[in-house]
């Protein structure tokens, strides 16, 4: 035994586990992480089912975007088996019609055999202006180049025949964190207040000057806030508010 916290991490679309490794390096005296492939699925299901057969019996949850997706799943399947939940960026939504439009033309693009990852003129809506340039938009485009065309078709179709969530917010009863960038132009702060309004007894924290990638764009923030969740509470100092 070791005395750590199993702690699984689950990646949002055309990311990789490179998206956690400010926080597998930070918290590696309290954690024991292990990062979920969700490439390989195209379905929430089997993304969850995927997460769970390769996770210890009893973890705690942290998600990014899409991985809140499968989080969500996690709890309706296997609630049991986590003992706290951090959400970060993500949404218990369904898409919206135009959202869900703007996914099939992505799609389609794939279909005619183009397949660009996360260009430069994309990368503004993924990470605050002051992170485009350098390395946060290099491991972001790195990334998506990892997934590629073949993974990014599979998690797009396991996004759009993704359930509503909102109705599990009322059943979770473990700590919950709530994360989110200020400029996150993907899943805006409403979103995650309105995670915050249906999860009882959660904490919601915005980062400022920091878009839809909190664990990339924020590390050391976002690895305080983690290291406060998994403490014997949630509360954390007043400098990571």
């Amino acid at each position: 035994m070791t005395g750590k916290t199993p702690l699984l991490l689950l990646p949002g679309l055309l990311c990789t586990a490179r998206l956690w490794q400010a926080q597998i390096d930070a918290l590696g005296d309290v954690a024991d992480p292990h990062v979920a492939d969700l490439s390989q699925d195209d379905s929430i299901g089997a993304m969850a089912e995927r997460a769970l057969a390769d996770a210890p019996p009893r973890f705690a949850l942290a998600a990014l975007s899409m991985g809140g997706y499968v989080a969500f799943e996690i709890l309706r399947r296997a609630p049991e088996r986590v003992s706290r939940l951090a959400l970060i960026a993500t949404s218990a939504r369904p898409d919206s019609p135009e959202r869900a439009a703007q996914r099939r033309r992505g799609i389609d693009v794939i279909g005619r055999g183009r397949f660009v990852g996360v260009t430069r003129h994309l990368l503004p809506s993924l990470v605050h202006p002051a992170h485009i340039d350098g390395p946060i938009g290099e491991i972001v485009q790195s990334m998506a180049r990892e997934v590629g065309a073949e993974g990014y078709l599979r998690q797009q179709a396991a996004i759009l025949e993704r359930p509503d969530s909102v109705p599990t917010l009322a059943r979770i009863d473990v700590p919950t964190l709530i994360v989110v960038g200020e400029e996150d132009r993907l899943t805006p702060p409403i979103e995650a207040a309105a995670l915050h309004a249906g999860i009882a007894g959660s904490a919601l924290h915005r980062l400022e000057a920091c878009g839809h990638l909190p664990p990339l764009e924020r590390p050391v923030e976002t690895s305080g806030l983690l290291r406060a969740w998994m403490g014997p509470s949630i509360n954390v100092p007043e400098r990571l508010r």
